[in-house]
């Protein structure tokens, strides 16, 4: 079954930004993976322009409003590919294509927001095994009338589940040279841990309503959540860090007492079933975790998790959505409007690219599983 052919729904994201530019760039890699097919969902005029930008001169076919009979659109992008064409659903508006770039606007955000929607249609059907998302731009999509805070909500609002977590991912490859820097001289980086994993408690909210959103479930949710990914990537002995929310994981309840109320009981409650450990000041742990301590780490809230991974690699890092009935993965990065459609900035795809090669392994692990 893991030799089949993939087919994954790649979203263009906002227009404005780079989003179709680090699309163009991952799916004309040598090294996007050799069974993958991506369907771009997208604005055709938009991403032959990111195309021209990026001087790769790729070759488009648009999938067509109506099939003809008997056929699908697994066979029409397998038939695109085999021709040397990329297939292309565009879902999007006319005027997406005049969109005013490196700035948010209604039409951007509701382009983003019309092939996100089409991505999730498409893959809960079957017709697509996997979602890759470039990054969307939130004012836009708040200016389209969509109050979402991201990619994660809308995803786990349209699949219908309340358990759910957003991971970021560094992949051992990617860890290697911090990993160099830090083990004691002579230590091959190679052979140190896997990639290292961190998932959220609380994501999208202030840092004043973290306190109060923590609880012993939604704590012990996330470690299960993480224990989950990591099995189905065959991690199975991998350890799980939790970490503390206070400085110094609170000193006892002397800096705060989430750690004795809420955080070590939900650790007690998962320690056995999904080798979970903790919780540990978050500077130490951190450390511990890239040297391959732990390959998976619960944060309790955004930036907790979110600035050691774009630290230690952040044109490489992953995002994948956990708790979902479907897989969709997408590099960390935003739409930096400050560096998008500009010809010489070249912007870095290897996010995407990364995102693939997991969605990738995903479909895989599901597939033999």
């Amino acid at each position: 079954m893991s030799g089949e052919i993939q087919i994954h729904a790649v979203t263009m994201g906002d227009p404005a930004g780079i989003g179709p530019e680090v699309v163009i760039r991952a799916v004309a890699d040598c090294g996007f993976p050799a069974d993958v097919r991506p369907l771009l969902v997208g604005s055709l005029p938009i991403l032959q322009r990111a195309s021209e930008l990026t001087g790769d001169d790729l070759r488009f076919r648009l999938v067509p409003a109506r099939m003809e009979s008997g056929s699908s659109i697994r066979e029409f992008v397998c038939a695109a590919a085999e021709d040397g064409m990329l297939a292309v659903l565009d879902p999007c508006a006319v005027e997406v294509a005049d969109t005013v770039v490196s700035q948010a606007s209604a039409v951007a955000g509701e382009a983003a927001f019309r092939c996100l929607e089409t991505a999730i249609e498409l893959t809960r059907a079957g017709t697509t095994d996997a979602i890759v998302t470039a990054p969307l731009n939130k004012e836009a999509l708040h200016l389209a009338g969509h109050h979402y805070p991201g990619h994660t909500e809308i995803l786990a609002e349209r699949c219908g589940v309340r358990q759910f977590g957003m991971m970021l991912h560094l992949s051992a490859d990617s860890l290697r040279a911090v990993r160099s820097a830090l083990l004691p001289p002579g230590t091959n980086s190679a052979t140190v841990g896997a990639g290292i994993s961190i998932v959220h408690v609380t994501l999208h909210t202030s840092i004043a309503s973290v306190p109060g959103l923590l609880t012993r479930t939604a704590v012990a949710d996330s470690i299960r959540l993480m224990r989950s990914f990591l099995d189905s990537v065959g991690n199975t002995a991998g350890k799980i860090g939790v970490c503390a929310l206070n400085p110094h994981g609170g000193e006892n309840g002397l800096f705060g007492n989430e750690e004795q109320l809420v955080i070590a009981p939900a650790v007690q409650d998962c320690q056995e079933a999904c080798r979970a450990a903790g919780p540990f000041p978050v500077d130490t742990l951190i450390r511990r975790a890239v040297l391959g301590e732990f390959a998976g780490v619960v944060a309790m809230y955004h930036d907790q998790g979110h600035i050691p991974i774009k630290l230690t690699g952040f044109d490489a890092a992953i995002n994948i959505t956990l708790g979902l009935p479907l897989i969709r993965t997408s590099p960390t990065h935003g739409t930096a409007f400050d560096r998008a459609w500009r010809r010489g900035a070249g912007a870095d795809h290897r996010g995407m690219l990364e995102a693939i090669r997991m969605a990738a392994e995903l479909v895989r692990g599901k597939r033999d599983g």
